[in-house]
């Protein structure tokens, strides 16, 4: 691609183009150009004038195996020489059935049985919990009216999802949309609840063991665990957003496992295809299905769904991704390299004066920037960790921060010295934007 033609991709860019959490007036006004990435090959992406990055966020947590895999590849070819796309409202197709059955093969016999497609994490949410408000009127529960979620929890950006979320940022504006809400702030202060209280509630929605958009921030150890068994003592559902922690980024195939609980309601995204196709999964047991059978007339059908519901292209790629994590025995791979991580994480951290916390679920990391002097926060309207990542693209990192938190979350495939190089990144970022 020549100078030219990259200039006014660039100025097409600024010129039509609205961009996700974005201030476009800044966008627009600025005279840095905007990065156009054109290819990638395994954890590593090029931009349209050759220049190499590390993919230290997976393509916002979306890649898990790396980008240009051969499996999914060839299995998404395969698809596209069948059929791109077919609907599933009164249809089916091949992909989508075996990608049911083998995610459901993922979870013990009989208890998530049944999985229901959409597009993307957020109507993955919107999914589980209409399910779950449909449920209660089905079953005359009708007192079962509240959603509880945590302070600092993001599940989305739809109107539903996002009134579950514990942001202001997302949630402020719209407050008194979606669904009705408890917030609470821990499991104790939930353990506070009388059962008149619990009696409520429909479902308790939860990003186990870490929750992304609040910055990285961990669940105590035993805690989800204990919400299980909160749950269970007082009829609650208990709705699992593994949107992130999906498909091996902590360390096992789903969050959950490490706690050994099994959800109501498992939604997934992101990692769903190996990062390459819009696709989302909301999985349930056999008792909530049951609740939906019946005769037309009686209009239990639980009537929801998208256009592109079940695409047999998504679902060709993560059944791909899935053969990957079977043949290249991928979980058992992961202890060492986190281990890695957390020892990078670690010695970085301690050497530098502006890193303050650091947060780490297995691939999963969060680096709190703080003042150097008194180790207070920063001015968060000064774009600090913004800065920060920008500058790390000279170093050859490509991530993003939630505010003053930098975060890592590497493809699965990453080497360990790629793993280290980005921590170094970071490293030389912060000095030279924080060295004045």
């Amino acid at each position: 691609m020549t100078p030219q033609q990259i200039s006014e991709l660039q100025r097409l860019d600024k010129a039509h183009l609205w961009h996700p959490f974005t201030q476009m007036q800044n966008w627009i006004a600025s005279e840095e150009d905007p990065l156009i990435i054109a290819s990638g090959k395994g954890a590593v992406l090029a931009d349209v004038e050759g220049n190499k990055y590390f993919d230290g966020n997976s393509s916002i947590w979306t890649n898990v195996h790396g980008h240009g895999h051969p499996t999914i590849d060839a299995a998404i070819r395969e698809q596209l020489d069948k059929i791109a796309h077919c609907s599933a409202l009164g249809f089916s197709s091949e992909p989508a059935i075996r990608l049911a059955e083998k995610l459901v093969g993922l979870f013990p016999e009989e208890t998530l049985t049944r999985v229901f497609f959409t597009d993307d994490g957020s109507t993955a949410i919107e999914c589980a919990c209409k399910m779950a408000v449909q449920y209660r009127q089905l079953k005359g529960e009708t007192e079962r009216t509240d959603f509880v979620s945590f302070g600092g929890a993001y599940h989305g950006d739809t109107m539903g999802a996002a009134s579950l979320g514990g942001i202001g940022t997302f949630t402020d504006r719209f407050g008194g949309s979606g669904y009705p809400v408890h917030r609470v702030e821990s499991m104790e202060e939930l353990a506070g609840w009388s059962n008149e209280e619990a009696q409520s509630a429909n479902a308790v929605i939860i990003e186990p063991l870490i929750q992304g958009a609040a910055g990285m921030k961990t669940w105590p150890e035993g805690m989800l665990k204990q919400l299980r068994e909160w749950c269970d003592r007082h009829g609650v559902f208990l709705i699992l957003d593994e949107v992130m922690t999906g498909f091996g980024r902590t360390g096992r195939m789903f969050a959950c496992e490490h706690e050994e609980v099994i959800p109501d309601f498992l939604c997934l995204a992101k990692g769903l295809t190996g990062g390459y196709m819009p696709l989302a999964a909301t999985l349930t047991t056999e008792r909530v299905f049951e609740a939906f059978l019946g005769r037309y007339e009686e209009l239990k059908t639980f009537f929801y769904g998208h256009s592109y519901c079940a695409n047999p292209l998504g679902c060709a790629a993560a059944l791909g991704s899935l053969q990957i994590f079977e043949e290249e025995d991928v979980i058992s791979s992961l202890p060492s390299r986190i281990e890695s991580f957390h020892r990078y994480l670690e010695q970085t951290v301690e050497r530098v004066p502006h890193f303050g916390d650091f947060r780490q679920v297995g691939l999963v990391a969060g680096i709190d920037l703080v003042d150097a002097e008194t180790g207070g926060e920063l001015d968060w309207k000064n774009e600090t960790g913004a800065r920060i990542c920008r500058a790390a693209r000279n170093h050859g990192l490509l991530t993003r921060p939630v505010r003053d938190t930098l975060t890592l979350m590497p493809p699965l495939c990453s080497t360990d010295e790629q793993i280290a190089d980005a921590v170094i990144a970071l490293e030389k970022a912060t000095a030279e934007v924080l060295s004045a």
